[in-house]
């Protein structure tokens, strides 16, 4: 069963700290949003291997709700 993490609010994106096929940890920061000059990080909500990286470095004017990563 796949875990979708969305982004929780609209914005750029400034870093994305992992790749497809990388294992991470619960609490291991996914990607960086840059939203209205500030910095909010979205973290992996449980242990996993990143299966789907919809996102990328510079990508501009997403939307909330849009799935970034899953996790499998």
């Amino acid at each position: 069963m796949s875990t979708h993490i969305e982004l929780q609010t609209s914005g750029n994106i400034w870093k994305v700290l992992v790749e497809k096929d990388q294992s991470v940890r619960a609490g291991d920061t996914l990607f960086i949003m840059e939203v209205m000059k500030m910095e909010i990080p979205h973290e992996a909500p449980c242990d996993g291997l990143v299966s789907v990286v919809n996102i990328k470095e510079g990508d501009e004017g997403l939307d909330a709700g849009m799935v970034a990563i899953s996790l499998d």
